[in-house]
């Protein structure tokens, strides 16, 4: 196997996140034919010419629903897939190597929250333990066990004992309730609490639950009912293995193996300066046996601070993780 997973998750400057761009991208443009078809359209010069990864070709995320973006020779130890109404086709991401999903997360999590066995860990996420393939239950399943916290755990409809274990836990030990947006919604009109201390986090999606609302409306709903200062937001997706956080501000920041340019809507081959509002090109080098380049259908731009997510472009499928409007 490409053995690149150590180097990926020690980049310490953009010099060497670019190197490992270039490696990377070689090794995909050889090894995976869904992509090496794709580059082979779109790219004007030589591929061993490339000298930064502004110049890689950035797959378009819909390939992941009727192709398999698939980098290695060994057969794949899971797939994970995305939430889809009846009418939509769902994303598809084969994993060669669970342990580098698993290594992303931990570390991405640690980086902005410190220690996970330091966190009770509370999912409420009803929509995706209801549905098999979720690389969002598989992430923070494995944070509940890493919590070491006899409280950590999953609530489907149960709110009333999650109602209760917020309370005793808020003042004695660092609490993350992590949530699909309708049903942090749902629970805040039946409980009013005041938990200032513990950690509110939306992962996104309505999922048709509910009527669209912007992000600030829907923050300072949840901040009314948990009497807190800040909602904190995740960003990620099926097709990527890394995640980025906001703690507050609608700004994500990414840990350094992943980057987002904003391309111009009207030339995928531009980048828009920061400031201005465009879709969102993702390299996350933690896919590297899928594609580590994709061309989102979400809408954003870049700050000095990281980047905000605005929707998502027209004509495109609507589904969960941050794709809230403004």
């Amino acid at each position: 196997m490409f053995n690149y997973s150590e180097q990926i998750f020690e980049i310490n400057n953009e010099r060497e996140f670019n190197s490992l761009c270039l490696e990377i991208f070689n090794y995909q443009y050889h090894n995976n034919k869904v992509y090496h078809e794709f580059c082979s359209l779109v790219l004007k010069q030589n591929p061993n010419n490339l000298s930064h990864y502004t110049q890689i070709p950035f797959l378009p995320i819909q390939f992941f629903k009727n192709k398999e973006i698939y980098s290695s020779l060994q057969n794949p130890q899971i797939e994970f897939s995305s939430s889809t109404t009846t009418s939509q086709i769902p994303s598809k991401h084969l994993i060669a190597d669970k342990t580098i999903y698993i290594k992303s997360f931990i570390k991405t999590f640690e980086l902005f929250y410190g220690p996970i066995k330091d966190y009770c860990i509370l999912a409420l996420l009803p929509s995706y333990l209801e549905r098999k393939g979720s690389s969002l239950i598989f992430m923070v399943d494995e944070l509940i066990k890493r919590s070491e916290d006899l409280d950590s755990g999953f609530f489907l409809y149960n709110q009333q004992e999650l109602f209760e274990v917020l309370q005793k836990k808020d003042n004695k030990k660092k609490t993350l309730l992590l949530g699909v947006t309708f049903a942090l919604l749902d629970f805040a009109d039946k409980f009013q609490l005041d938990i200032p201390n513990t950690i509110i986090m939306e992962t996104g999606g309505m999922k048709g639950r509910r009527i669209e609302q912007t992000r600030e409306e829907i923050h300072l709903q949840l901040i009314k009912a948990f009497g807190t200062k800040h909602i904190h937001s995740e960003y990620g997706m099926t097709e990527l293995l890394s995640q980025a956080y906001s703690k507050g501000d609608g700004v994500f920041i990414l840990p350094p193996w992943m980057k987002v340019l904003i391309r111009d809507n009207a030339d995928p081959f531009s980048y828009m300066d920061e400031g201005r509002t465009g879709a969102l090109n993702i390299i996350d080098l933690a896919n590297i046996y899928s594609c580590s380049f994709i061309a989102s259908d979400d809408l954003g731009r870049l700050n000095d601070k990281g980047f905000e997510v605005l929707g998502r472009m027209d004509n495109s499928e609507i589904r969960g993780c941050n794709l809230l409007t403004l």
